[in-house]
């Protein structure tokens, strides 16, 4: 028998997942143009960098808005207001040099990562959130790996694009394990 609590479960593992696979489709589209075009690429490159964090403001939005279950629409929330931060902060800094860059996506990377860690354990039980967990921590490292690379001479945008793939690749694994879950029910 199907309760209601199976059948919202099985919706919001549909959602995550067709949401997850956007992601992985955006993170590596995006990743392409920023390697192709050079991040320091005037207009173009300060676009880049702006609409990744505005992607993930919209992505917030969307998972707030389907998910019928494991709904942390606090964390969301803060996710979705510290990527619009730092959307405005890329904007600010982006003529500023690579140093300020780094430092401003390497604090988003961090707290993001902290959120992304929060929403993924509190929807351990729809599955597939084993790769978000992973990809939550390693953000925070590579957070921290953005912000340490700014002091140094090697300064480089070029790693954003990797960190962007990497992500994108959780996302992927993600939303093949959701899909597991909403085939199962």
């Amino acid at each position: 028998m199907t309760t209601v609590t199976d059948m919202n479960a099985t919706r919001t593992a549909v959602a995550l997942r067709n949401l997850y696979v956007v992601r992985f489709g955006f993170a590596l589209i995006w990743a392409v143009l920023l390697f192709l075009t050079g991040p320091a690429s005037g207009p173009l490159g300060t676009a880049l960098l702006v609409i990744y964090p505005l992607f993930d403001v919209a992505a917030a939005i969307v998972d707030l808005r389907t998910s019928k279950t494991a709904r942390p629409a606090a964390a969301l929330y803060v996710n979705a207001a510290l990527s619009l931060l730092t959307a405005i902060g890329l904007a600010a800094t982006a003529t500023s040099g690579v140093p300020a860059v780094l430092r401003v996506w390497g604090a988003w990377a961090i707290t993001a990562g902290i959120v992304q860690l929060i929403v993924a354990v509190s929807r351990r039980r729809l599955g597939g959130q084993w790769a978000m967990i992973l990809s939550g921590g390693l953000s925070t490292i590579a957070g921290t790996a953005f912000i340490l690379q700014a002091g140094t001479p090697a300064a480089s945008l070029t790693s954003l694009a990797g960190y962007a793939t990497v992500g994108g690749v959780f996302f992927l694994i993600s939303a093949l394990r959701l899909h597991r879950t909403a085939t199962s029910t």
